[in-house]
């Protein structure tokens, strides 16, 4: 059994030897499509359980990267497997480690091209923020992601493949249940819109959720939508996670700016679809990302616009200084006016924390994360005339 997988020329900035018989993945398929790739292999239907619960447990708990490691295994067997399929990962092309410890990877994938997912070590938790697509199609005028053209949507494996990624450079697997976790929350917030991608997303995070493998509470893992509205309540049947939306703006005029999908899906309509978002409740809040602009989206009035928007849903506002990247139309909000707005909001009773920004000596903070190989390089001027701003 192979499959041979397409390498587009054009995404290569290493060149080097491409199998034109590569073997497909384990990684990212679900218990039933593994179980019918082993049916496919030839195993006996009577084994096809035991089967999948043995390489579940070797690639999600364990983290083997070979079937020479599943010693549980027949050697005829790893054989057979080795010769039809490999447990991928995304290949670390450079990793970056800020001052504040924050990781940045460059991974490449299936093609030759690269994403970046962003580890942020914290107290009490550490977070990875992963992406679901190779660039974006939203073009959000803040965003350095946003200036990249879509190439493609990413596979569950390339997804789930960030994880393990990580938890590989963080030497975390094979610990002991109540030993503390490194890689304890996942935030769907790097490259991409995750809601453009939600098949992929689901069964990526289904397996990030699974209590025999990766085995993360859904209520740590955080899906941030700019607004796809369509998907959100499904978002919410399917996967169970909690819910950020990319918000960023008070009144539609300013947010068909920011956020360009708001010309298709107003704020009214955005909101509703949040009230309707399942397990909503005090305990599950939405959180609403704001990111702070200088004289754009900072004075008094957008903070009462905003407290006033989001009236009766539970949630929190989650206040983003400004991260600048090279041609940005925008400046980072004053300091004072932050804590002025963070002030109205926290007085009408919502929590409105003010994220600290990490990983801005190495481009790793919220906005700034854009791959090497698709970046197209724009002036300040030509983004603020594609934004009207």
């Amino acid at each position: 059994m192979t499959a041979k997988a397409p390498i587009n020329q054009d995404y290569i900035t290493i060149p080097r030897k491409q199998d034109p018989d590569a073997r497909p993945s384990l990684i990212g398929l679900n218990r039933d499509a593994l179980k019918a790739a082993l049916l496919e292999l030839g195993a006996p239907e009577k084994q096809l359980k035991m089967r999948v619960n043995q390489l579940w447990s070797w690639m999600y708990q364990k983290g083997a990267k070979s079937f020479d490691e599943m010693t549980n295994l027949s050697k005829d067997f790893r054989a057979l497997l080795a010769e039809n399929f490999i447990i991928g990962r995304p290949e670390i092309v450079t990793k970056q480690v800020s001052e504040d410890g924050t990781r940045k990877y460059l991974l490449r994938i299936a093609g030759g091209h690269e994403v970046e997912a962003v580890y942020i070590p914290e107290a009490n938790r550490g977070t990875l923020c992963i992406s679901s697509q190779i660039g974006c199609t939203l073009t959000c005028t803040f965003c350095h992601t946003g200036t990249q053209k879509l190439v493609r949507n990413l596979t569950a494996g390339e997804i789930v493949g960030q994880i393990m990624v990580a938890r590989d450079d963080l030497d975390e697997w094979g610990k002991d249940p109540g030993d503390k976790r490194l890689v304890s929350n996942i935030v769907l917030m790097g490259m991409g819109e995750p809601l453009y991608n939600t098949n992929n997303v689901r069964d990526a995070m289904l397996i990030a959720m699974d209590n025999e493998g990766i085995s993360l509470s859904r209520r740590r893992i955080t899906l941030s939508t700019s607004g796809v509205v369509p998907e959100i309540i499904r978002a919410g049947e399917e996967i169970g996670c909690m819910l950020a939306i990319s918000f960023h703006a008070t009144t539609d005029e300013v947010r068909d700016v920011l956020v360009p999908i708001n010309r298709k899906h107003k704020i009214d309509e955005l909101l509703q679809a949040c009230r309707d978002y399942p397990r909503l409740s005090n305990s599950e809040r939405i959180t609403f990302e704001y990111v702070m602009l200088k004289d754009v989206n900072d004075s008094d009035a957008d903070a009462h616009r905003l407290v006033k928007l989001i009236s009766g849903i539970p949630a929190k506002i989650n206040l983003i200084p400004f991260n600048p990247w090279p041609g940005s139309p925008y400046e980072r909000s004053d300091w004072d006016r932050i804590e002025a707005f963070a002030e109205i909001v926290n007085n009408a009773g919502y929590a409105s924390p003010v994220r600290t920004p990490r990983g801005e000596d190495i481009m790793a903070a919220c906005g700034q994360l854009k791959s090497a190989t698709e970046r197209e390089r724009k002036s300040a001027k030509e983004i603020a005339r594609e934004a009207g701003v």
